[in-house]
């Protein structure tokens, strides 16, 4: 867990890129390969004019819970009798939940769910890694458990731990189950006895009191920081060389996906529901998957005793040099990336209506996809074929 905290909270992600700087300038077992940076920014660039990749892609994965759309214009969206609020519950407990869902077991016998989504396109019933979270959600609420509402989850006696430990059984074949189980419930509980004390049982009444007190200047950043301050298992923090320093994964990740899943269709003409000032402000959300690709492709240097450590698969605790330093620079190389694509269009505007998306959150969301991609072609832990895929960092944290 995250150190004692002073209750003077940053006011916004920014310190996130601060603490980032601070621990690459620092380390010297990462750096930022400027060469590479700038050849994969051309790439996503031309992917998102293409509109191969957009906001919209979030809404085209078939485990993603949807809101109604379109939104009734007269209805308070935030207000218990919404219509999103099954969505904005099951986008907080899924950003809750999202850590920790590496394996070093091969495909097949590592921690999977079996469930197929109604909107599956192949026919697909099995999920690994992340995916097995909103999969088991999902089939928990096809069998009729409330497991996203926070009034349900807060409860022992309605849902005891026994009952969580059911909605992640794991599939046939299977020589794990969910990593960190005990941990995932404790959250859980904590999270949700805030909600149910605090904000009408839901990450709505969070939402709602953010737009009251802020109104026009409600901005994407301002909401993390008021998760971060309010809720302390979101609180992503550490100390490197006696400096306290900030990742906030999960928060920024809980805001960029209830962004993501209410920006409206390309053919509504309307604002964001929630955030008409985008997500501008947010960082890339330091875990251990987008890293490993961002090393991959060239952005990120690793030293050799870095390299080994990865290679030997070597534990490295949270909060530990090695541990922040590979987060460091991942956040560093994103930003890096979405400047260069700013540079690019400033030079060569686009002609799609995209310049304003262009952000670190789907440049996050874009590597990521990626990564999953190559992970399925490559193995967890690359192959002979491909050697120069290094394993992911090996920590076990509820943070990531």
């Amino acid at each position: 867990m995250a150190g004692p905290y002073s209750g003077n909270s940053p006011r916004d992600p920014q310190v996130v890129i601060e603490s980032a700087e601070f621990i690459v300038s620092g380390s010297k077992l990462v750096d930022l390969n400027h060469s590479g940076i700038n050849r994969v920014a051309e790439q996503i660039d031309k992917q998102i004019r293409s509109g191969l990749y957009s906001p919209h892609t979030w809404s085209e994965q078939p485990l993603h819970h949807l809101p109604p759309w379109p939104l009734d214009e007269h209805t308070d969206i935030f207000s218990p009798e919404s219509p999103a609020r099954p969505t904005i519950d099951w986008i907080f407990l899924v950003s809750l939940l999202n850590f920790s869902f590496w394996s070093a077991l091969p495909s097949g016998e590592r921690f999977a769910i079996e469930w197929l989504p109604p909107r599956s396109l192949d026919g697909n019933a099995r999920w690994e890694g992340y995916w097995a979270l909103p999969a088991a959600l999902n089939r928990a609420l096809e069998n009729g458990i409330p497991i996203t509402d926070p009034k349900f989850y807060a409860s022992q006696r309605d849902c005891p731990d026994n009952l969580i430990e059911k909605v992640f059984h794991p599939a046939p074949g299977c020589l794990e189950t969910i990593p960190l189980l005990e941990e995932r419930i404790r959250v859980m509980r904590q999270a949700g006895a805030v909600l149910v004390e605090k904000y009408n049982g839901s990450f709505a009444g969070i939402l709602a009191e953010w737009r009251r007190e802020h109104g026009p200047k409600a901005t994407a950043g301002v909401l993390v920081a008021k998760v971060v301050k309010t809720l302390e298992v979101f609180r992503d923090e550490n100390t490197y060389k006696d400096r306290q320093v900030f990742f906030w994964k999960r928060a920024q990740i809980l805001v960029a996906e209830t962004w993501a899943a209410f920006y409206p269709p390309p053919d509504a003409i309307v604002p964001h529901p929630i955030f008409p000032l985008g997500v501008t402000e947010l960082t890339m959300f330091a875990d251990y998957r987008v890293p490993q690709i961002l090393h991959h492709l060239g952005t990120i240097d690793y030293s050799p005793a870095l390299v080994s450590m990865l290679v030997n698969g070597e534990n490295l605790p949270n909060g530990s040099e090695a541990e922040m330093s590979i987060r460091a620079a991942g956040i560093l190389a994103v930003e890096a990336i979405k400047n260069r694509i700013f540079d690019i269009r400033l030079h060569k505007p686009a002609t799609n209506g995209l310049d304003s998306e262009v952000c670190s959150v789907l440049i996050d969301f874009f590597l990521w996809d990626l990564a999953k991609r190559v992970e399925s072609t490559e193995g967890e832990e690359g192959s002979a074929k491909n050697p120069s895929l290094s394993p992911i960092h090996r920590t076990r944290s509820i943070w990531y």
